[in-house]
Formats: C-alpha cells, structure tokens, sequence
C-alpha cells in the first residue's frame, strides 16, 4: 500500500512538472548577458510577498562576475523613505540558456540556498526593456533601462505577456 501511494504521488509530481514545462513561458533566444547587464527599473510586477515593503523606485543592478554567474542587487524605496536593498546572486540554470537563470538572496556560509526561477521571456532589440516571469507565472516583472516607457512600448509589451499566458490585469505599476 505504501508502494502504491509513493508511485501515485511520483506519478502526480512528473505529471505537474510535464505539464509545467508544457505550458510554460517561451524565454527569448540569443540573451546577450554582457547587455543584459547593468541598471534596470522595474516599472510593473505581480504583487509579492518578498517586494511588499517597496513603495516605489525600485531598481536592479546586475554585474557579471568572473565565474560566470551574476551579482544582483535590488534596491527600493520604502513608505517611510527609507531605502531597502537586497543583494542575491544568479546563475544560468541547467541546460545553458542564458534567459533561463535562477537567482538566490540566501547564503549561509557561503553557500546560496532557495533558487527561485528568473526566466527573460521578452526583451526590446536595443535591450532597453525586459520582461521577466516565472515558469508557473507565479511573478512577473517588467523591467526598462529608463525610469518610464511610452505607450506605444508598454502596448506592445502588455500584448507579449498575454501571448505568453500572463493576465496583464496583474501587473501593477511601480511608483
């Protein structure tokens, strides 16, 4: 009986995660990490718990290191004026593809604990605006080099989060 129930649940767990990948975001081709990199201001995201304290501008920085992997750091604005910054690192995620990275804000000696998934799933030709998710669209960000887009950017990019399966009804707009 116990057999039978860890098969059930091994069974349910490969089914989810077939299904996940099935329906999951398509990330970019060809991400250019070298222009990836820099400044970014986030100018919508899903509502998070780990983003609840940032009232508005909230910016990115990322820096390439030399073993490959990618220093982060967040920094917002909170109610009362004060800035919050949190620093994690990324790296590229199993399989290479650059727009599929995984980032961690915990070490403990060292050592980077609790990946979550960083997926680029839409990306300007100039990278001068991002549009980051989630594999299950748990989060999404959209990201731009300047504090602000036109609309007609902002248009075309709230039509890519449709085509790629997110509500952009969830998105709200960073102060």
């Amino acid at each position: 009986m116990i057999l039978a129930l860890c098969f059930l649940a091994m069974m349910a767990t490969s089914a989810r995660a077939e299904s996940t990948a099935e329906h999951a975001p398509r990330v970019v081709d060809g991400l250019d990490l070298q222009r990836y990199a820099g400044h970014w201001y986030e100018i919508a995201r899903i509502p998070n718990r780990f983003q609840r304290e940032c009232a508005s501008n909230t910016t990115a920085e990322y820096t390439l290191r030399n073993d490959g992997r990618i220093e982060v750091t967040n920094r917002c604005r909170k109610e009362n004026g004060k800035i919050l910054q949190a620093r994690g690192i990324a790296r590229i995620a199993s399989g290479g593809n650059p727009a599929r990275l995984q980032v961690s804000f915990v070490s403990i000696l060292g050592k980077q604990l609790f990946w979550g998934d960083y997926w680029v799933i839409g990306l300007g030709e100039d990278y001068q605006w991002a549009i980051v998710g989630h594999p299950q669209r748990k989060y999404g960000w959209i990201l731009a080099r300047q504090p602000s887009l036109d609309n007609a950017t902002l248009a075309r990019i709230l039509s890519r989060l449709e085509e790629a399966g997110y509500d952009p009804q969830n998105f709200e707009f960073t102060k």
